[in-house]
C-alpha cells in the first residue's frame, strides 16, 4: 500500500511540473506573438512620408558673416 501511494504521489508531482510547464510555454508564446504584432503595427505605423522643410532667409540684410580665422560662420 506505501508503494501504490508513492506511486500516485510521483504521478500528481510530475502532473503538475508538466501543468506547469506547459502554461510557462503557452505564456511566452501569447507574449512572444503580442510582442510580434506590436512591433509589426509600430514598423507600418513609422513609413508615413514626411514633407522636407526648406529654411531660408527672409532678406539678405539677416545674413551675417563672422571670420575667426579658423573659418566662416554664416548666420542666416
Amino acid at each position: 500500500m506505501q508503494n501504490i501511494r508513492s506511486a500516485a504521489y510521483a504521478i500528481a508531482g510530475l502532473a503538475f511540473v508538466g501543468l506547469a510547464a506547459a502554461f510557462a510555454v503557452s505564456l511566452t508564446l501569447v507574449i512572444g506573438a503580442l510582442l510580434t504584432v506590436t512591433l509589426g503595427a509600430r514598423m507600418l505605423m513609422g513609413k508615413t512620408k514626411r514633407a522636407p522643410v526648406y529654411a531660408k532667409a527672409k532678406r539678405r540684410a539677416d545674413m551675417r558673416v563672422w571670420d575667426d580665422g579658423k573659418g566662416k560662420i554664416i548666420d542666416l
